[in-house]
């Protein structure tokens, strides 16, 4: 069964998602990304190669969990809305 190396998690209530790296060791945070820029960085930051390429170019190195990939902002609720 393949994992991917990177995480990026549901997008949080408030905006942005988690990015997480897996390691052998577990995971380890590599910060709250609030766009694709942000998500670049952090993996240039780990040392990853290409990382352009791993979250533009749709790797099998990135799992985007639950929510539409390259989506950063909550849907605000629109029940109270007139």
């Amino acid at each position: 069964m393949h994992h991917a190396s990177v995480v990026v998690h549901r997008i949080f209530p408030s905006g942005g998602r988690q990015v997480t790296l897996r390691t052998s060791n577990g995971e380890e945070s590599l910060g709250l990304a609030r766009s694709d820029e942000d998500v670049i960085e952090f993996l240039r930051r780990a040392g990853m190669p290409d990382p352009d390429e791993v979250v533009l170019g749709g790797t099998e190195l990135l799992d985007w969990e639950g929510d539409t990939p390259h989506a950063y902002e909550a849907d605000l609720p629109t029940d109270d809305l007139p």
